[in-house]
């Protein structure tokens, strides 16, 4: 059985994993920082088998920043030499070389994730879920950059989306019924995100 979407959090993963999360909201209304601690933490869980052996771990830090389409559109083009706003980028720890270990007790660095609630409201109301779904969308798909997951062409990007529809199914976040939204989506539905 499917459950519906719920705004609320999901249930705990059964292994313990420890997520020290930085968390910055311009519109904590819309995506609550306990709720987005409990998805990140039972994501991460859920991918271990999936990552490589140097970003295995029981414990990460990483940041999310919640803001708006104007300080997006600035860091699109400070960072990534985009205009305007792109509805999510993701800032990874271990893009520019190898991951570094942590020292004894200490999280695994990941990066930061940024997503401006502004484009994921619109493209919240053209797909028919909540803005609340859509950041969860697009806060498993700025985790999965930050893990390495990349789509510079369609299949990588078909491959990437599958694995975000798994995670939101996983947590309670998307039913079997939104997952065919994904796919039949007019247009380009992804043209407010770039390749990072």
């Amino acid at each position: 059985m499917v459950r519906n979407p719920q705004p609320g959090a999901p249930n705990p993963p059964a292994a313990h994993l420890h997520v020290d999360l930085a968390w910055s909201s311009v519109r904590p209304d819309l995506l609550r920082q306990p709720i987005c601690h409990q998805l990140l933490r039972h994501w991460l869980l859920s991918l271990q088998p999936e990552l490589a052996p140097r970003q295995r771990s029981r414990a990460y830090s990483l940041g999310v920043t919640i803001t708006d389409d104007a300080t997006m559109a600035a860091l699109n083009q400070t960072w990534r030499h985009g205009h305007g706003a792109t509805d999510v980028l993701a800032f990874a720890s271990g893009q520019d070389g190898p991951w570094l270990a942590p020292g004894p007790g200490e999280p695994l660095e990941l990066g930061d994730i940024v997503i401006t609630w502004e484009t994921a409201e619109r493209q919240a109301g053209a797909s028919g879920w909540s803005v609340a779904q859509e950041l969860a969308w697009l806060l498993s798909h700025g985790l999965l950059h930050l893990l390495g997951w990349d789509h510079p062409d369609d299949a990588s990007l078909a491959a990437m989306l599958e694995r975000q529809i798994l995670l939101l199914e996983a947590t309670g976040q998307t039913t079997i019924q939104d997952r065919a939204k994904v796919w039949s989506l007019p247009g380009n539905p992804f043209a407010n995100h770039q390749s990072t």
